[in-house]
């Protein structure tokens, strides 16, 4: 079997560690692989397939030799590092909303435009979490029954903000239960035992970074310029895994099982959804089977549940969603660009 040679860049950050565990985990050939990152890091200590290594210094010179360049930065080193990763002879799977939107990089979810990863020029982008998460359960759909519009409300963990807001979200719940004042500096307010319903600036419209980035990179994937998706995007006090709230109007009748069905036949889409109804055999607990935050951690799939009609609308579908934004919203979806590459 061939070998890579691979770059990790951002390797001791939260998605960085995830995605060395993914490539353990899925048991990429890799020959050699390259921790680095940026000036305050260089030194640390992180492990694969049960093996130290010191994690060095990026540098424009890092990537000679090099067959695969994660990058799990930010924007800005991805704007300084990633195109000359490229013209040193690396593919580089960008996590970094830098060259998204940009026409000659493709943005890709495997499961859904793979066979677009071979038209890179170098650079692959790996998309937002949450459009990741809304298109693993929109597709299907729109596959099947076709979508006149999909309104989404986002719920997102701090662990999509790192380490910093894991740690800020932790030590204002402490306090806040000790009775003392909360320190606030990695949002704009207070996030223990409270929710922002911002998540990045506002432009002139109203509109967040984040609420954007779902509506531009959505269209770009499914390749529909204006695809209708309405977010509302909100950044909720769990530390990790983000959920979504779903309505969707279709083009054409479908019933709950029809959408059950769509969903379970696709890869990457776990449905987790009770019963339909109370059956004898069967217990009331199972009708409370639905997706959580708090047992999605790890887990490789998009969990879907609470299926059910709108019935305010014809061809209305609500139905809620649940994902480890760590793993599929970044590190997994990467290495599975990196599969088909391989």
């Amino acid at each position: 079997m061939k070998q890579f040679n691979v770059v990790v860049v951002g390797a001791t950050g939260l998605v960085g560690k995830e995605v060395l565990a993914v490539l353990e985990q899925r048991d990429f050939p890799v020959r050699k692989l390259t921790p680095l990152a940026t000036e305050e890091s260089v030194g640390t200590i992180v492990e694969f397939a049960g093996e130290p290594y010191v994690v060095g210094r990026l540098e424009d010179d890092s990537f000679e030799n090099v067959d695969f360049a994660i990058f799990t930065a930010t924007c800005d080193v991805s704007k300084k590092f990633a195109r000359v990763a490229a013209k040193s002879g690396a593919v580089v799977i960008d996590n970094s909303a830098h060259f998204r939107m940009a026409p000659d990089v493709p943005l890709i979810i495997p499961e859904i435009n793979g066979e677009l990863a071979h038209q890179h020029n170098g650079i692959i982008a790996n998309p937002n979490c949450s459009t990741i998460q809304l298109l693993m359960a929109l597709y299907p759909i729109n596959a099947e029954f076709g979508v006149q519009r999909v309104v989404v409300s986002t719920y997102q963990s701090v662990s999509g903000s790192g380490k910093r807001a894991l740690d800020e979200l932790a030590d204002q719940s402490l306090a806040m239960l000790t009775l003392k004042e909360p320190v606030v500096k990695q949002y704009p307010h207070r996030i223990a035992f409270n929710l922002l319903p911002q998540i990045g600036d506002f432009d002139d419209d109203g509109y967040s970074v984040e609420e954007r980035k779902l509506m531009h990179e959505t269209a770009k994937i499914l390749g529909e310029r204006n695809f209708p998706v309405s977010p509302t995007c909100i950044r909720v006090p769990v530390f990790y895994c983000h959920s979504q709230s779903l309505n969707i109007v279709l083009k054409s009748r479908a019933s709950r099982d029809d959408i059950r069905e769509a969903l379970s036949a696709f890869p990457g889409v776990k449905v987790v959804d009770g019963l339909l109804a109370p059956q004898p055999g069967h217990s009331a607990e199972e009708l409370d089977d639905y997706p959580l935050p708090s047992e999605c951690c790890g887990q490789d799939e998009v969990l879907v549940g609470r299926i059910r009609l709108d019935e305010t609308v014809e061809f209305g579908v609500n139905l809620w969603s649940v994902m480890d934004n760590l793993r599929k919203g970044a590190a997994l979806n990467a290495v599975q660009i990196l599969e088909l590459l391989a």
